[in-house]
């Protein structure tokens, strides 16, 4: 028979446990000491570390609390006023050429685009057989004309002659005086027309009007033209060039004639130099945009209906000079940080001018004698401290 611990055996005493449960007893309270130990000396690390860690995070807020920032004198510089534009190129005197007369089929063709033509040269003809026979006709008529204004001439003489001798009466005279003057002016008339029937031949030459360039040729040998069929040639005169740049109604206020330009063909790396010779003296009421025509000298590196960028050069003024990145914007404008006597970052509102790749250009706010945040403005707070650092005027 088993017996559970603390029950009463067969003589009568009470039976005891077991002896092996005791040393299991004291093993878990020495565990229970051990893990005790433990977490006491992991508690007191935890705490004492913080509180290290607070005091050298501390002693080091006061570096982070102020930053070091670079500031620039900008004092005063001579800054040019330039405009920026774009436009197309065109010829400053575009001729364009077609048929002056009557017209017909086209017989030869003597000229290409790119050649230099002189004044009257001749660009083209136009068949004239059948004009030419009408001139020759004209040209006998005129004979005609004048063999009767002799005949009539010689009648005349005849009959003053014979007045005097009482042979004819003096209406006859004036009857043959009128023959004669009637005879000289159907010569004379004849002559005209022998001069319009020449004058319309030429016509058939399609001649240049002034020299230039050829531009363009819109004819071929051969071809049927006439009043109505438009342009032949297009004629560069002397060959001058021009850039018509589009410039807003604020900027077109500040443009003069003969101010110096920079032309800047797209796709050229070259740059050529003109003047403006004309300004608009109207505005587009719908683009609110005006045309300055800028005079170019003839080059191969300018070619009429390519497209252009120009930079006018207005004038100039002293003006605080920054870099962009001191230049800051938010919804109340322009502003730059500056440092005061105190150290501390002082927001001041500005007006901007002309930007370029030397600087912004201000127009107000800035004397030019203030400690210029360049850089970093972004995380600044106007009334921080900070550690001023300046930048020669020169650099950057």
């Amino acid at each position: 028979m088993n017996y559970e611990p603390g029950t009463i055996g067969n003589d009568g005493r009470h039976a005891l446990p077991d002896d092996h449960t005791r040393p299991s007893r004291r093993g878990l309270w020495i565990g229970l000491a051990i893990a005790g130990v433990v977490l006491a000396a992991l508690l007191s690390f935890w705490i004492f570390g913080k509180k290290s860690d607070a005091a050298t995070a501390g002693d080091k807020a006061p570096a982070k609390q102020v930053p070091t920032v670079t500031v620039a004198v900008p004092g005063r510089q001579l800054v040019d006023r330039t405009i920026s534009a774009t436009g197309s190129i065109a010829a400053k005197v575009d001729m364009p050429i077609g048929v002056a007369g009557e017209g017909g089929r086209v017989t030869a063709v003597l000229v290409q685009p790119g050649q230099w033509v002189r004044a009257g040269q001749v660009l083209a003809t136009i068949d004239r057989s059948v004009q030419v026979e009408t001139q020759a006709s004209q040209a006998a008529q005129i004979a005609v004309a004048q063999s009767d204004a002799r005949l009539a001439q010689a009648e005349l003489d005849r009959a003053k002659q014979l007045v005097d001798r009482g042979f004819i009466s003096k209406a006859d005279v004036d009857r043959r005086t009128a023959t004669r003057d009637a005879a000289l002016a159907r010569v004379k008339v004849a002559q005209a027309q022998l001069e319009e029937i020449r004058a319309r031949n030429g016509r058939l030459l399609v001649r240049a009007p002034a020299a230039g360039r050829v531009l363009t040729r819109n004819v071929e040998p051969g071809q049927i033209v006439g009043a109505g069929s438009g342009v032949l040639f297009r004629l560069a005169a002397d060959g001058a060039l021009e850039l018509r740049a589009t410039l807003s109604d604020a900027d077109m206020a500040q443009v003069r004639v003969g101010i110096p330009v920079t032309v800047t063909p797209v796709g050229n790396s070259r740059s050529f130099t003109g003047h403006v010779w004309q300004v608009a003296p109207v505005i587009d009421p719908q683009t609110r945009q005006g045309i300055v025509r800028i005079a170019l000298p003839f080059d191969e590196g300018l070619r009429p209906g390519g497209f252009a960028a120009a930079t006018l050069t207005s004038g100039a003024s002293q003006s605080p000079l920054l870099p962009q990145s001191a230049v800051q914007s938010d919804a109340k404008g322009n502003f730059v940080y500056i440092v005061n006597a105190k150290h501390e970052v002082v927001r001041q509102p500005i007006k901007v001018g002309q930007v370029s790749d030397a600087g912004v250009a201000i127009t107000e706010g800035l004397s030019g004698n203030e400690q210029v945040v360049v850089s970093a403005g972004a995380f600044l707070n106007p009334g921080q401290k900070v550690i001023p650092v300046r930048q020669p005027r020169n650099a950057g």
